[in-house]
């Protein structure tokens, strides 16, 4: 099956998570006449929302939460945690501009 967005020459970017880099991801981006690109692992160069990502695990283990009413707590915590540049990052690296 051809994906429709594809047009010959497409490059697509892909993760390197073992399920992307089979025949069934890729024989069908190659058929479109696409090529393949895989990402560095976990570059928070190339996207910030690994940095946040890295935030996001790192705090509820500092925290040290074992009941489900403490995790909840620590969530809305840590949830204030990420300032308002790196929230505006994460959409950004999704394509979304922010508001001026």
């Amino acid at each position: 099956m051809r994906p429709p967005d594809l047009r010959p020459g497409d490059i697509v970017d892909r993760h390197n998570l073992g399920s992307r880099k089979g025949p069934r991801a890729r024989d069908p981006i190659e058929a479109a006449g696409a090529g393949l690109r895989g990402l560095p692992p976990q570059n928070p160069d190339f996207n910030p929302i690994y940095a946040a990502f890295a935030k996001l695990e790192a705090l509820p283990r500092k925290a040290a939460e074992r009941a489900v009413e403490g995790l909840w707590a620590a969530t809305g915590r840590i949830a204030g945690a990420f300032t308002p540049a790196e929230r505006a990052n994460g959409f950004s690296a999704r394509g979304y501009e922010p508001d001026g």
